[in-house]
């Protein structure tokens, strides 16, 4: 007898093969039938005018922590997403030196500032009390409702070994290769990989360069080496240039990297910007260069455009511009007296204009802000209005003006800065640039940024487009693109496609509605920390392993996720 037998469905099975209409049957967490079924089954549904689709994997998360609290990883299992890579960018929960308990603090503090985290629920939503790598993987076993694989982070291996001199130091040789045994025993619990940043964005708690920037190319590639010894392995890693352009020697670190381990290299995020033609031909040599070399890069992009809200007065990306972190760190009456310079606003819109600041370049049109909430009887009916309309009214300039707003909010506004390539050409660029073999979809960095942005309900915001909306791609070929894609780069063990024998993690849902609602904030975190939430729209049901998860936007209480382990659950993907 089948578990859950799903009649009827139009079936999009992952391989990018043409749709067709089939009974699904379901038991012991596999798909048991494809077909005309006859058999009986515990339960079923009639799914005639529905799709069934194969799970959505996340290649580029950040659910390390928040799975502690919200099991669920939400919102992304509301939106199909059945498994999740965690573990990116070089910051990892473990391991944690036994001997110094006040690692921990340091690790929280880390992750509120880089990763935009609740410092609040990083304390009192997990419960830190692991010290190993695979210590930190059994405290998740059997308690959450999806499947998750995480990379080792490079920050981690070096606070453990080296403490406090990880930041600023160099490790001598009985310190690199006690880095190397702790990361082979992290290989060995089940970690998938290795993660690494060497980006200038990413800072510690303390406003310091994060450890592994200062990891020197000879310490990188003796970790990328043993990434090779393990089977069912990857590299994840960020440089400055992954925001922009690449530099030659950024280039040729990740070639190095991914030759040295013969595994794939998975980076973030590939910017598709008309307005910037020479930066997808720049960013996609690094993958050309390292097929010739043995390697493989390939180059993690957003299939929607998710904004993302900035403040001058917590940190956010605007802090990252060159010469802004300063002013906008000042107490905030000093703040605001800074920012009412004009020569100081002058020069911070040089900064923001100028070729130093890379992609950021993209946040320095302040007058196609949107005001989002306010706090202040003089901004009243100013939320959802354009700064350049505002500018206008008042006969100021777009960023006085903004300061203006923000100064009578005691830096409290929120402010949302219009997309600027959303234009046809732009979508033109990425559709081609999709069709790229070392091209995948993702970095949503759900479960980081959580009052900045909400990346998670990509997979439904795209699926719809594709059906409803630009229609870049078919419908078979986007379930593909979230599906048997990431899961054949990390080698997933029959998960990805809809196949008889496979793992049953399904996703049905309505062609006419399958979208996202609008990102809205919520206080629900640990300490009623807030976060952006997005309601899936036309989502019938989640399957995990055959479970029931999610059915109407609403979770089962079902945990039935794994944690995927390297090796066990993942194979070898080969870079020839």
């Amino acid at each position: 007898m089948l578990d859950h037998l799903i009649r009827g469905a139009t079936v999009v099975d992952g391989s990018g093969a043409p749709a067709y209409t089939a009974d699904v049957g379901i038991r012991n967490g596999r798909i048991a039938v494809i077909g005309a079924v006859t058999e009986d089954a515990r339960t079923n549904e009639d799914a005639h005018g529905l799709v069934l689709a194969p799970g959505f994997v996340d290649p580029h998360t950040h659910y390390d922590a928040q799975l502690f609290w919200d099991p669920y990883a939400t919102p992304s299992l509301n939106h199909g997403v059945t498994t999740v890579a965690g573990g990116n960018c070089g910051f990892t929960l473990a391991p944690l030196n036994p001997d110094r308990p006040e690692d921990a603090d340091y690790t929280r503090r880390m992750l509120s500032r880089v990763e935009g985290m609740s410092l609040v629920a990083l304390e009192e939503g997990a419960p830190w009390s692991w010290h190993g790598f695979g210590e930190y993987l059994d405290a998740l076993e059997g308690r959450i409702a999806v499947n998750a694989g995480f990379m080792v982070g490079h920050c981690a291996l070096r606070r453990y070994v080296m403490g406090a001199d990880a930041v600023g130091g160099q490790p001598t040789e009985e310190q690199l290769q006690e880095m190397l045994r702790l990361f082979h025993q992290a290989m060995a619990a089940g970690a998938w990989g290795l993660s690494t940043t060497q980006s200038s964005t990413h800072s510690d708690g303390d406003g310091k360069p994060v450890a592994s920037r200062h990891a020197k190319p000879a310490e990188l590639l003796a970790l990328s080496r043993a990434v090779g010894e393990h089977e069912g392995t990857q590299i994840e890693a960020i440089v400055a240039g992954c925001l922009d352009q690449f530099s030659d020697d950024e280039i040729d670190l990740f070639v190095e990297m991914s030759a040295a381990a013969g595994r794939p290299l998975n980076w973030n995020v590939l910017t598709i910007d008309a307005a910037v033609p020479e930066r997808v031909p720049r960013q996609l040599e690094a993958s050309e260069r390292a097929r010739k070399s043995g390697g493989r890069i390939v180059a993690l992009t957003m299939p929607i455009l998710t904004p993302m809200n900035m403040s001058l007065g917590t940190f956010c990306a605007l802090n990252l511009i060159p010469g802004w972190g300063e002013v906008l760190a000042l107490p905030v009456p000093e703040r605001i007296a800074r920012l009412r310079d004009p020569d100081v606003r002058a020069e911070m819109l040089r900064r923001a204009a100028g070729k130093e600041a890379g992609v950021f370049r993209r946040l320095a049109n302040f007058g196609r802000y949107v005001i989002g909430d306010t706090y202040s009887a003089a901004n009243e009916g100013l939320m959802g209005r354009v700064v350049d309309d505002i500018a206008a009214e008042r006969g100021q300039e777009p960023f006085e003006c903004l300061v203006e707003i923000c100064a009578a909010d005691d830096m409290r506004t929120v402010l949302w800065p219009m997309p600027t390539d959303n234009d046809p050409d732009s979508w033109a660029l990425r559709q081609e640039t999709w069709r790229h073999e070392d091209v995948m979809l993702g970095g949503s960095d759900a479960g980081a940024h959580l009052d900045r942005m909400c990346g998670a309900p990509y997979t439904t915001r795209f699926i719809g487009d594709c059906l409803r909306g630009r229609k870049l791609v078919t419908l078979e070929q986007a379930v593909k693109m979230l599906t048997d894609d990431p899961a054949r780069l990390f080698g997933l063990r029959q998960r990805g496609r809809l196949e008889v024998g496979w793992h049953a993690d399904l996703v049905l849902f309505d062609p006419e509605r399958i979208d996202a609602g609008k990102a809205t904030l919520v206080h629900d975190l640990p300490g009623d920390s807030p976060r952006l939430d997005s309601k899936a729209i036309g989502i019938t049901a989640v399957w995990v392993n055959g479970i029931e998860a999610i059915r109407g936007d609403e979770v089962t209480g079902a945990v039935p996720g794994k944690v995927l382990r390297s090796g066990r659950d993942t194979q070898t993907v080969s870079t020839k």
